[in-house]
């Protein structure tokens, strides 16, 4: 049995403005069980990049231990990557975006990666704004020790076990908010609609972009009394607003329908376009959005959709006036190294 894709493809296949097809993007076959959530939101990130015509090639993917962290495999076949040791992806993100300003930085992690072992990275990487996509597959378990309850399992859900969670969830989108992320969204697994747009809209934003995706473990969490199965989750979604994103263009021509919504402008001319938002809520106000997070919980109801947006953030690189003109990692000795003269005018300058 093999795990690679076939070479062979149609000629057919529909093409971006690159000149590539979906199999640019696509990676390995899935080892994962059938119908894992996870497999979902990898289609997705394919479907996303081949619509904004992401060169592969100008991105790399990161990852810690866990299900969620297997899946770079599953796309982006012909991007970078790096699975590094459990809960330590934010460092090793923090490294490579600093010293190479020109790749697109994607993390992936589980809720056993953010929330539990790499909860102290994860909250660094959001209070120093690195300039990346973090998506965080939470399914409320660790599906690879064979289910036990993670950090964000739902206090009164239960176990396939049977074993009632008698622990407070951690809220990783209430937190990421808290913390002072720019843009803080949440999706579902199944509803590829919604989150196609919020993974283009991540991919254009320039700071800590951070998506918290609902996805059902089917082998160890998808039974009754579990808050993160398919059942559960599908009848207690509230989504703020039905979404789409308009990538910058030489021209944008756009037909709005009538009622409420609201277009935000990105730093690069790109729109992400809400419709229909929900009744005093507004996106780009934190308070509106902890307001948002907080009804939906007493609710007992999963908050979806793009929850808040910070339209103009200042992220790591340019906190630290990193050289924006030529990565790091491409800078020569001659460069590095200015000489006895210039070291002993910085040395004087610390006296």
């Amino acid at each position: 049995m093999t795990y690679q894709r076939p070479t062979f493809k149609h000629p057919g296949l529909p093409k971006n403005n690159l000149g590539y097809t979906f199999k640019e993007y696509e990676g390995g076959l899935s080892t994962l069980c059938a119908g894992c959530g996870h497999d979902s939101i990898s289609a997705s990130i394919v479907e996303a990049c081949f619509k904004l015509n992401i060169e592969p090639h100008k991105v790399a993917k990161l990852s810690g231990i866990g299900c969620s962290s297997k899946t770079p495999t599953y796309f982006l076949g012909n991007s970078h990557g790096f699975n590094s040791v459990h809960g330590r992806m934010p460092s090793v993100a923090t490294g490579a975006s600093l010293v190479n300003q020109e790749l697109m930085y994607f993390g992936v992690s589980g809720d056993g990666d953010s929330a539990s072992i790499g909860m102290g990275q994860f909250v660094h990487a959001i209070r120093r704004n690195l300039n990346m996509v973090y998506i965080v597959m939470n399914n409320g378990c660790y599906g690879l020790t064979k289910g036990q309850d993670s950090a964000t399992a739902d206090e009164g859900s239960k176990s396939k076990a049977g074993s009632v969670n008698m622990f407070q969830a951690i809220d990783l989108a209430g937190l990421a908010l808290e913390l002072g992320a720019g843009f803080v969204a949440q999706s579902f697994s199944g509803d590829k609609t919604q989150l196609i747009p919020l993974i283009e809209a991540a991919m254009k934003y320039e700071g800590f972009a951070f998506i918290n995706v609902i996805s059902p473990c089917v082998t160890f969490n998808n039974n009754v009394g579990s808050t993160k199965s398919y059942d559960y989750v599908r009848q207690h979604i509230e989504a703020t607003s039905t979404i789409d994103f308009v990538p910058i263009q030489e021209e944008i021509l756009t037909n709005y329908k009538e009622g409420d919504h609201k277009n935000i402008k990105l730093h690069d001319g790109s729109y992400v376009m809400l419709n229909k938002l929900e009744k005093d809520w507004d996106p780009g106000d934190k308070n509106s959005a902890f307001s948002a997070l907080q009804k939906a919980r007493d609710k007992q109801e999963i908050l979806t959709g793009l929850i808040y947006l910070e339209e103009n953030p200042t992220n790591l690189n340019k906190l630290l006036n990193t050289n924006s003109s030529k990565p790091l990692s491409k800078l020569t000795e001659k460069e590095l190294c200015p000489g006895t003269k210039t070291l002993q005018i910085i040395n004087d300058g610390f006296k």
